[in-house]
């Protein structure tokens, strides 16, 4: 059984996650192409069904299975390794029948009450294929973590993103002669598939690479049942709470964001390419930095579950501050270059520089989401998923009233409903850190923080410049790519000169560490 410790973890999701993310970009650029913003509309306004189903699927089991596995591992108990995934298995294929049966019944049904544009019916039903391929992906992606070994996990991705984008082209293509909904319906047959290729390849490797076999049950081997079952439930339900209301929201928000538009004057046509402008170009844009995030907090939930069985709190705070200054130092790069940059990489990838005013307005804010995942990792690993579940709550419901409130004044319009995003990454992410630093004392480290400041305000300040005087009989594309690589490089020299790039961070990278070993 492979195992890596929680920074070759880390760097091992990130390099994958980052291939992933480069993927999907041209996964997005492609549909953009081909089904214009219209259809890019309509497929962002189904993909937060998408999620919610992910989320309801799943009932919060990846993280509780990463947990239990993590702490039955520090212990050598196999048994109840087992345990967890045989009952988990059994949890999510109910699960998946019910909600795929439900579906299939209430899209038709529901779809034309719940949205402004009737035609988001289409790609809503070609949501119900991925169903029972993500119930048993998730708990096959939780036992991995839990055994600390991310490569199966990592490389998934990358096989999901391949085999998506070999596909959407086509099957859009194909159907857009039917219209823009079937074709945006094909893309998110597309996805499906490229969800199940992942799955072969997790069963695959588990197969041939673990050392756990699943069995029919003797009834001796179901001693401790009671005991798995619990806790599966009562770390997976608050964890799916969080997601459930994030997904909740993020369901009803293109329903809400669509009819306030219409009440600011907007048509229906202008609200759903407006929205996917924001959606589906501005935050792809923001959240390219989230596969770290995510990285980190897959990495932090056994690593931090471990150390808390072992009751190694110094272990725990050093755990964190190297997720902090990681999310911190990417983050901050990440403002530089979608601020900076923002109107050339609008016009680039999507052919929409209109878009730009999205990345200027929420950017600043988006550096406080990179802290947010490895906070609520390590409260999930500390048995306050149910706290992560409530500051999540409070997020949504404060981020809901200001959709409403903001979108449907002209004054504001679309920028309403980027404000009451940014406001929900804001609160959430400090209601994180007062439990957190609560429940173990956590405190920052100060210089860092600085340290950090001054980094982004001295490359945001060479990058202005450079924008306005460098390169400029160069073309739009071969200049920003050499602007970006310019950026990009006095960032990580500056970042290293302050102490917030360390060699032993640098030696766990994939591939190029043993150089620097």
């Amino acid at each position: 059984m492979t195992r890596q410790s929680f920074l070759k973890g880390s760097f091992i999701l990130m390099t994958a996650g980052l291939f992933t993310r480069i993927l999907g970009m041209i996964n997005g650029m492609v549909l953009a192409r081909v089904i214009g913003d219209e259809g890019v509309g309509l497929f962002m306004m189904a993909f937060p069904a998408m999620l919610l189903v992910v989320t309801l699927t799943e009932l919060g089991l990846p993280v509780a299975i990463s947990k239990l596995v993590a702490e039955a591992q520090a212990f050598g108990n196999y048994r109840k390794i087992k345990l967890v995934l045989v009952w988990s298995l059994a949890i999510v294929g109910v699960i998946s029948v019910v909600l795929t049966a439900t579906m299939l019944l209430l899209i038709p049904i529901t779809a034309k009450f719940l949205f402004a544009d009737t035609r988001v019916v289409y790609p809503l039903l070609a949501i119900t294929p991925v169903i029972p391929i993500v119930a048993v992906s998730s708990v096959l992606r939780g036992y991995f973590q839990g055994m600390r070994n991310m490569k199966p996990y990592a490389y998934s991705g990358i096989v999901e993103q391949v085999v998506r984008i070999s596909l959407v082209a086509t099957l859009a293509n194909l159907l857009m002669p039917y219209g823009v909904a079937y074709a945006a319906g094909g893309a998110m047959v597309a996805g499906s598939a490229g969800e199940c290729a992942s799955l072969l390849y997790m069963l695959y490797v588990f197969k041939h690479g673990e050392g756990i076999k699943l069995k029919r049950p003797q009834p001796k081997a179901l001693k401790g049942t009671r005991e798995v079952l619990r806790d599966l439930l009562r770390i997976g339900l608050p964890t799916m709470g969080s997601r459930l209301i994030s997904s909740l929201g993020n369901f009803f928000e293109p329903m809400i964001v669509s009819h306030a538009l219409v009440i600011a004057g907007y048509s229906i046509a202008e609200s759903t390419q407006l929205y996917g402008q924001l959606t589906g170009y501005a935050m792809t844009l923001l959240l390219l930095p989230s596969f770290i995030t995510h990285a980190l907090h897959v990495s932090l939930v056994p690593a931090v579950s471990e150390a808390y069985a072992r009751q190694s709190f110094r272990m725990i705070h050093y755990r964190l501050n190297q997720a902090l200054r990681i999310a911190m130092v990417t983050g901050g790069l990440s403002v530089v270059v979608t601020y900076c940059f923002a109107e050339p990489l609008m016009t680039i990838i999507y052919s929409s520089p209109e878009s730009a005013q999205f990345l200027y307005l929420m950017s600043p804010f988006f550096m406080i989401f990179y802290f947010q995942a490895p906070m609520h990792a390590v409260l999930q690993a500390l048995d306050l998923a149910k706290a992560a579940m409530y500051n999540t709550l409070i997020g949504a419901v404060v981020k809901t009233i200001m959709l409403f409130l903001l979108t449907c004044r002209p004054e504001y319009g679309i920028k309403g409903t980027a404000l009451a995003i940014c406001t929900n990454v804001v609160l959430v992410t400090v209601l994180h850190a007062a439990v957190m630093f609560k429940k173990i004392g956590f405190s920052l480290i100060i210089r860092d923080y600085i340290r950090t400041f001054l980094l982004i305000a001295c490359t945001a300040y060479a990058a202005n410049i450079l924008t306005h005087h460098a390169l400029l009989a160069w073309s739009l594309l071969p200049r920003t790519l050499a602007l970006l690589a310019l950026i990009s490089s006095l960032y990580l020299v500056l970042a290293s000169f302050l102490g917030l790039v360390q060699k032993e961070q640098v030696s766990q990278l994939p591939l190029i560490g043993k150089w620097f070993g």
